[in-house]
């Protein structure tokens, strides 16, 4: 995955529509991949109980939020590679 908009961010992208998370984790970023993964899985939750309804949305946000991190994502160059 070379950079922005490269094939691999895009598939990651795609990855996150389905389960949020999974484009991190083909990415390879691990501890991103279960931070979208479990914020994402509580607010849908919480929002499934009437008094916390508005869950839903902040879950919509993070969701999204998880695409977009995928889709912008640019690997950070050391200066010995």
């Amino acid at each position: 995955m070379s950079g922005q908009g490269s094939g691999g961010n895009v598939l990651a992208a795609i990855c996150n529509v389905f389960i949020p998370g999974l484009g991190q984790l083909v990415q390879g970023r691990f501890f991103m991949a279960l931070f979208f993964f479990v914020t994402t899985f509580i607010s849908y939750a919480l929002g499934a109980t009437v008094i916390l309804f508005f869950m839903w949305l902040v879950g919509g946000i993070l969701h999204l939020w998880s695409i977009i991190d995928a889709a912008r994502f640019t690997r950070v160059r050391s200066f010995y590679e």
